[in-house]
């Protein structure tokens, strides 16, 4: 039930209604959950004395501070002069608590200056702001853990590396290539990719490098459907941006991780029916055609007659075959009243030219021609393009494999 309805708690599940696009509903949810908390659990929460725990959730310049770190306490308690092991790109690390900064209340913000109250300790859970030596390079999103103990930090720092690395990916698969602002995020976009059987090339934090660039241009030379970026929340850099330019890749770059995941698939599927529209539209067009009776132009070199197109369509540079299966020449040219045609539809009277038959000796009024796929093109209209094909010119395939394995036993089918 909605959870402005609900009036028994115990009894019922609250709805709230939330929007990722445009954040309406979080307040709700959050209301909610706390108050289920405070109802409910409060005799379950407990704090953990043994082990400090934390989520970093991003790196910010204060003035007057310098380089800080706002992160989550999750468990334990954490103060002024802890050692924490806190994890980089290129592996963990320890450094010494210098300050812990809380946020003042609201009422209290006039000065920008002088925003956050000085604590010696905080306890989980709780948001805060720790100054500490070498922040630069924490990954967002990544696990703060106190270490009480120095005997214990390569198992800590084992255990937070291996934590990292598994949402980090760089392969020689053909994939795509995915940066993302947080650790979180990044998780969060790989697994929605992995279910949906996109592979991945490479997956990192940070801003969109020229690295990048050229990795997915690598990528999209063996397919081009892969051979993107996909960035949630992130930069691109001045060279990458020219590089973009220059090796002409796709890069999707989104604040809502669904809208990216959306936009991405969106595009693939564009850009396959646009595929399939060129290679359907490259294949010689199935066609039945008459020669027209009384309408003989000129007999040879090039032969110009009427003809009727019967089934399908009649294009320039097409073969064209008999009914006993022999080619007879190729359409050189094609007209309506005088104005050239690249093709004639269906029902068309119109002129054609060819530079091979005679007429009378090749061709003959009356008679019925067709089109001559190749080989391939027979494959691909089987196996890929029937459903393009009307029934009449599914049977004038038919017509012309049939007709053609007279002459060619090894034609297709």
């Amino acid at each position: 039930e909605a959870y402005y309805r609900v009036k028994d708690f115990s009894r019922e599940v609250a709805i709230v209604p939330v929007s990722a696009k445009t954040g309406e509903g979080i307040p709700e949810l959050i209301m909610v959950l706390i108050g289920l908390t405070q109802h409910y659990l409060t005799k379950r929460l407990t704090t953990s004395e043994e082990q400090t725990r934390g989520i970093v959730l991003e790196l910010r310049e204060e003035t007057g501070l310098g380089l800080t770190a706002n992160l989550i306490l999750l468990d334990g308690v954490l103060k002024i002069g802890d050692t924490v092991a806190m994890v980089k790109r290129d592996g963990a690390f320890k450094t010494k608590v210098r300050g812990l900064f809380l946020p003042k209340p609201l009422d209290e913000m006039r000065d920008p200056r002088d925003r956050f109250t000085p604590v010696d300790e905080v306890r989980a859970a709780a948001g805060v702001k720790i100054l500490a030596p070498d922040l630069e390079g924490v990954l967002a999103g990544s696990p703060l853990v106190g270490l009480f103990s120095e005997d214990r930090w390569e198992e800590v720092k084992k255990a937070l590396e291996s934590e990292v690395s598994k949402i980090f990916i760089k392969t020689d698969t053909v994939g795509v290539i995915v940066k993302a602002d947080t650790l979180g995020s990044l998780e969060a976009i790989t697994d929605m990719l992995k279910r949906q059987g996109v592979p991945i090339r490479i997956a990192d934090v940070g801003a969109v490098t020229r690295r990048d660039v050229i990795e997915a241009s690598t990528v999209a030379r063996e397919d081009p459907y892969l051979g993107v970026i996909l960035g949630f929340n992130v930069k691109i850099l001045p060279d990458a941006q020219e590089a973009i330019e220059s090796e002409k890749v796709k890069v999707f770059n989104e604040s809502i991780i669904y809208n990216l995941i959306e936009g991405y698939t969106r595009w693939v599927q564009e850009e396959k029916e646009k595929a399939a529209i060129r290679e359907f539209s490259s294949l010689t067009p199935v066609c039945k055609f008459k020669v027209l009776e009384g309408f003989i132009f000129r007999r040879s070199n090039p032969a110009i007659f009427g003809v009727e197109v019967l089934v399908g369509k009649l294009r320039q540079k097409v073969q064209v075959m008999n009914s006993d299966g022999k080619v007879v020449g190729t359409i050189h040219q094609i007209q309506d009243k005088g104005k050239p045609l690249e093709e004639a539809p269906r029902g068309a009277q119109v002129a054609v030219s060819m530079m091979e038959p005679i007429v009378g000796r090749h061709i003959f009024e009356k008679e019925i021609l067709y089109s001559l796929p190749k080989e391939a093109e027979v494959r691909t209209f089987k196996e890929k393009y029937l459903n393009k094909l009307s029934p009449e010119e599914q049977e004038v395939l038919d017509e012309i494999i049939q007709i053609r394995k007279k002459v060619q036993p090894t034609y297709p089918y």
